[in-house]
């Protein structure tokens, strides 16, 4: 039995319900998470987000000064990213179709960003409603 954690972006969240309900996942958990992964090292990367970020805060009613300070925060690592966990238990054979369903959900081409799999091992679950354990409470 394994533990599948997976950070994803907020905007990803809907993708990442749908492939794991069509990966056969029985039940999985989401909760609304703050943090931030490996800061960006690439200064082309860099300036090609800043960019971006500054070109949609154009839109937003801030001022040109506030929004470089808010895209500035973001990208050097003092600012906490909104990001979506899901938890999934699973048993070990269904662990490599899992994670290649989460993977095809939320990769992108921003080159950062696109999120951590965790997988741990899981001694026991039980299912409070029947008592079922092991194995057998997870699917």
């Amino acid at each position: 039995m394994k533990e599948i954690m997976a950070v994803v972006r907020m905007n990803k969240t809907n993708a990442t319900k749908k492939a794991l309900i069509e990966a056969g996942v029985a039940g999985f958990t989401a909760i609304k998470v703050l943090g931030r992964g490996k800061p960006v090292e690439d200064e082309a990367v860099i300036q090609e987000r800043k960019n971006k970020l500054l070109e949609m805060a154009v839109h937003e009613s801030i001022d040109a000064e506030e929004a470089e300070r808010q895209v500035v925060s973001f990208l050097d690592g003092s600012r906490l990213f909104p990001r979506r966990l899901f938890t999934i238990l699973a048993h070990d054979d269904d662990v490599p179709r899992i994670i290649e369903a989460i993977t095809k959900a939320n990769k992108t081409e921003n080159n950062v960003g696109d999120g951590t799999i965790f997988v741990m091992p899981i001694a026991d679950a039980v299912r409070v409603r029947t008592g079922e354990a092991g194995e057998a409470a997870i699917w």
